[in-house]
């Protein structure tokens, strides 16, 4: 089915990124494959990026949530129309113009500060009446959904009482089973190191992408996954330390301005830690392969929130 997907996006992309062009100029080798997953696939031609977004997307709040994008600049990269451009089927495509991304094989020259400053600007902008919830612990159920669906086609796996046990310590809210506490903050919902590239390419400022999860929730969702690969002992505390610096320093209203972080970030945290757990232990499962040292870690993590 994801396969069908790349000619139709990349006629959509081509098209997007030479309106007033045809032929296209460029040659079918100017198409690149950025991301292609069941639920994403993301086309780059010339300096034209065009995403389909995955099945089931509501393209109301889809179009809410590009109108967010577009209206902070400053926070994120800025979509090239403001409305859903295509379908690719039932699914929803956007367009947006290229930025250069962190660099995998570069991790001490990892953004920490610009990431923590973007999300402290967003934190303070106030939300539309209109803004959707934010996604994040939806995405984290969809990951728990996908865990037991792979523990029903497979043998008892070891790893995963204590990953099903933390997760049924969380409170509802972080289960997406009530709704989410506190004020009406703008939070991203999926925050990590990929979801920032430099605009314009390759050394403009850092903006933040995927709007996919962004609305009005809870601000220590944005901070819950480094928080959380610090407490795993998967993030060095220097970058862990940078990171929450450059927040509070902008002024970040997620956790207090001195003093311990924890109490906000507790439950996002562990939630964003059975999540990953969840995911990479799906994964592991159905290549029927044993866990790494990172998920072990996580694993790990996950027993000492809910012991025996």
């Amino acid at each position: 089915m994801t396969a069908d997907v790349v000619p139709r996006l990349a006629a959509a992309v081509r098209a997007a990124a030479h309106p007033d062009a045809a032929p296209c100029p460029c040659g079918a080798d100017a198409t690149s494959t950025l991301a292609h997953r069941p639920d994403t696939t993301v086309l780059r031609h010339a300096e034209t990026v065009a995403k389909a977004h995955a099945p089931g997307t509501d393209p109301t709040a889809l179009t809410v949530r590009l109108t967010i994008a577009a209206r902070l600049p400053e926070v994120f990269l800025p979509p090239l129309a403001p409305a859903p451009a295509a379908f690719v089927g039932s699914r929803p495509v956007t367009l947006w113009p290229y930025g250069a991304p962190v660099d995998p094989d570069a991790p001490d020259a990892a953004p920490w500060e610009a990431a923590a400053t973007l999300l402290a600007l967003l934190h303070r902008e106030p939300p539309a009446p209109a803004a959707p919830p934010m996604r994040g612990p939806a995405k984290a159920a969809q990951a728990m959904d996908r865990l037991r669906a792979a523990l029903a086609g497979a043998d008892a796996h070891p790893a995963a009482p204590p990953v099903l046990r933390a997760w049924s310590g969380l409170p509802p809210w972080a289960r997406a089973e009530a709704p989410m506490p506190g004020t009406r903050t703008l939070v991203h919902g999926d925050l990590h190191l990929g979801q920032l590239v430099r605009h314009p390419a390759p050394d403009g400022p850092w903006r933040l992408i995927d709007v996919d999860d962004l609305g009005v929730g809870a601000p220590g969702w944005d901070l819950a996954r480094p928080a959380s690969w610090y407490a795993c002992g998967l993030l060095p505390p220097d970058e862990w330390t940078r990171f929450l610096t450059a927040y509070r320093a902008a002024g970040g209203p997620a956790v207090p301005e001195g003093g311990d972080p924890w109490p906000a970030l507790d439950v996002p945290a562990r939630a964003l830690t059975v999540q990953t757990a969840a995911r990479y232990l799906a994964k592991a499962i159905a290549a029927d392969r044993a866990l790494d040292e990172v998920e072990r870690c996580l694993i790990d993590a996950c027993a000492r929130m809910a012991p025996e």
